[in-house]
């Protein structure tokens, strides 16, 4: 307490006091749980004010509960008190698991001093000695409900207690006062303090939604110790202490498990029943149909702005286009007008030109040299342009006879020393193609000593022999060159490309008379077919002619022939007539000269085709 000041009391200073710091603290422990009390209460107390209160409330509870007294009590067996229910012995089977130890205690003091052996002795009733007295179950009851862990595990097999789950037919119509009261008292067993209710049918999706999870994972501190059919202490040994035990944990499991399955069974059938899970379900399905609507609706009317805008492209093209086209063809009918102006003005020029120099007698003195200015001034009138034509006419119109004459062979002279010059660079150009052409098909190496009729007839028949995809197919047919040509001289991969691509440009009507050249050749070689012939059957396909009646073989009579060859074999009796008979136009004979004519070129390509492997192994 601060003394008041004097008039004589000076005021001193000695020291200022700190700024004030703000900390932030974390309430935990048993404060903040009495923090919470208090302001779910709306009170201002404190945590001892609150323990004191709930003392207090248990004291007027002790003193307010009254005993019921058991009926049956004179009855019981005290051999079998393990069966019997120790809140009704004591007086307490209407508060059961709600009784504190205090009205436990009342209630065994109570009954105690009225049922105790000597009290009955002193009232003359006969005792019976020993542990057969009822009295027995009495100290049964107290000394299981007064020890906390005894007495949980006789709550958790409370006879009393309703396991019962209803049916979802009892739930159909009357779902909250169906399952309202059996979850109220299932949640007794429940090892934590505060249980969800289940709330009504206005209920927010959350609070269902925590109720519901809550159950799902609902932690049950119910255990069945006190159901144990074997105590152990009775056991002689170790060994069989243990055996009674493992029995005991797989008897607790066995039930653990069984309630856990009701418990899951329940809340299974409450969340089937429930009206409100129905009704968030169909919240959620119109949620998702209006939202999958909506994007529906957006991308419809993004998909129609887009072709609006793809509309509206092809309109400004077309348009355009349209606009475009009317210009071009504005323009194109002002050129034509222009072009025919030029026309007749070039027609009229040309007219007057002629007539001119035929008043002049075309500046000659007898017929012949009339004949020859004739023919320079048609030339003069395809040659010259309008300019031209008109600075030419204005001069013939204002000249005499020999000046108009020297003008005419002036102009004369300059058409032909310009028709002249276009004929030397033709020449020139001609010479220069033909150069460049031989220049190509030289090639490199033996191409530059050029190529005769044997050797560009033996290059289109490997060319033909060995088609696209052969294997180092170029210098497989410089090889096969090499082997059947007469000429002597070695051929390169580069000099049969170069040529290859000359004779690709070459006329149609030169390929052909090369192509019967070499069918030619072949005949005179082949003058007659062998009586046997090899019996392999050609795998490709070739382009070269040869038949007796000199028109080479086509497409479709080489497939009509390699099928017919497939088709009979060679142990088919008059083989060759039929084969003959399957290719329309060719006769037996022609048949058996192609076909030997195929077997060699396979013979050759394979020969080739090593020629070229040894030498890529080498």
């Amino acid at each position: 307490m601060l003394l008041e000041a004097l008039e004589e009391d000076v005021t001193v200073v000695y020291k200022t006091v700190a700024a004030s710091v703000q900390v932030q603290v974390e309430p935990v422990g048993r404060w903040f749980e009495a923090f919470l009390k208090r302001r779910n209460r709306n009170v201002s107390t404190s945590f001892q004010e609150l323990e004191e209160e709930e003392e207090l409330s248990e004291e007027s509870e002790d003193e307010e509960f009254q005993l019921e007294e058991y009926p049956m009590l004179r009855t019981l067996d005290p051999k079998d008190w393990k069966n019997q229910d120790h809140y009704a012995v004591l007086g307490l089977a209407h508060l059961r698991y709600k009784s504190t130890q205090k009205q436990i205690k009342a209630a065994h003091k109570s009954i105690v001093l009225k049922h105790h052996p000597d009290k009955r002795k002193a009232a003359g009733e006969q005792i019976v000695e020993g542990d057969n007295d009822y009295f027995t179950c009495i100290t049964k009851a107290i000394e299981i409900l007064s020890d906390p862990v005894k007495r949980r595990a006789f709550d958790s097999v409370d006879p009393t207690f309703d396991n019962a789950v209803p049916s979802k037919s009892e739930a159909k119509e009357n779902f909250f006062e169906v399952f309202s009261p059996v979850f109220e008292r299932n949640a007794r067993w429940s090892s934590k303090k505060h249980v969800p209710k289940i709330g009504t049918l206005e209920s927010s999706f959350e609070e269902v939604d925590n109720f519901y999870s809550f159950w799902y994972n609902f932690d049950s501190w119910r255990e069945f110790s006190y159901l144990d059919e074997e105590e152990k202490e009775k056991a002689e040994c170790r060994d069989e202490r243990r055996w009674i035990e493992k029995q005991n944990r797989a008897s607790r499991a066995q039930r653990k498990k069984e309630e856990m399955n009701r418990i899951r069974t329940l809340v299974d059938t409450a969340y089937s029943c429930d009206p409100r899970i129905k009704k968030f379900k169909e919240e959620e399905k119109a949620r998702k149909e209006s939202e999958k609507k909506a994007k529906a609706d957006a991308k419809k009317r993004e998909q129609e702005e887009k072709e609006r805008a793809r509309q509206a492209e092809l309109e400004a093209a077309r348009l355009a286009k349209e606009k475009e086209e009317e210009e071009a063809k504005q323009a194109a009918q002002q050129a034509k007008k222009e072009k025919e102006i030029q026309k007749k003005a070039i027609k009229k020029e040309r007219q007057k030109l002629r007539t001119t120099c035929k008043n002049w007698n075309y500046f000659a003195d007898n017929e012949a040299d009339s004949i020859k200015m004739m023919e320079e001034v048609e030339k003069l009138c395809d040659r010259l342009e309008l300019v031209s034509l008109q600075s030419l006419n204005e001069v013939l119109a204002a000249g005499h006879k020999e000046e108009s004459k020297a003008a005419v062979e002036k102009q004369v002279q300059e058409v032909n020393a310009q028709l002249q010059r276009e004929r030397e660079a033709e020449v020139q150009a001609r010479q220069a193609a033909r150069s460049a052409e031989q220049a190509s098909g030289g090639g490199g190496g033996g191409g530059g000593k050029g190529w005769n009729e044997d050797d560009l007839q033996l290059l289109i028949k490997a060319v033909n022999l060995f088609p696209a995809g052969t294997n180092a197919r170029w210098e497989v047919i410089a090889n096969y060159m090499n082997l059947h040509s007469t000429s002597g001289i070695k051929r390169t991969a580069k000099d049969v490309i170069n040529k290859a691509k000359n004779l690709q440009r070459l006329d149609p009507l030169q390929k052909d008379e090369i192509n019967r050249k070499a069918f030619e050749k072949f005949k005179r070689e082949h003058s007659a077919v062998p009586p046997t012939v090899d019996n392999a059957v050609p795998s490709e396909r070739f382009d070269s002619s040869a038949d007796s009646s000199a028109a080479p073989w086509t497409t479709e009579e080489q497939k009509l022939l390699e099928q017919a060859l497939k088709t009979y074999p060679v142990s088919t009796p008059e083989r060759w007539e039929k084969i003959a008979a399957a290719v329309p136009g060719r006769s037996k004979k022609d048949c058996m000269k192609r076909y030997k004519e195929l077997v060699e070129m396979v013979k050759a390509k394979k020969a080739a085709q090593e020629q070229v492997a040894a030498k890529s192994k080498k």
